[in-house]
């Protein structure tokens, strides 16, 4: 008949690491990103990047006939 003597205070702190561990886990579920789907992402942007470098305009500003 003998009860097992228990700690609280490491009771308590156990179940709070445990609480957290079930959080995260489910944000880890929710918000997570496989690896395919962020090099996805990185070749997108860099496509994007290299597209918006294509278009700038470079060089010297021109000036127009009557702006002296």
């Amino acid at each position: 008949m003998s009860a097992e003597i228990v700690n609280l205070r490491q009771a308590r702190k156990q179940k709070q690491r445990q609480t957290k561990e079930k959080t995260a886990e489910s944000n880890r579920q929710k918000f997570g990103r496989t690896k395919a789907e962020r090099e996805a992402d990185r070749r997108r942007r860099d496509m994007l990047e290299k597209q918006v470098d294509g278009h700038k305009l470079d060089g010297p500003a021109t000036t127009l006939p009557g702006d002296d």
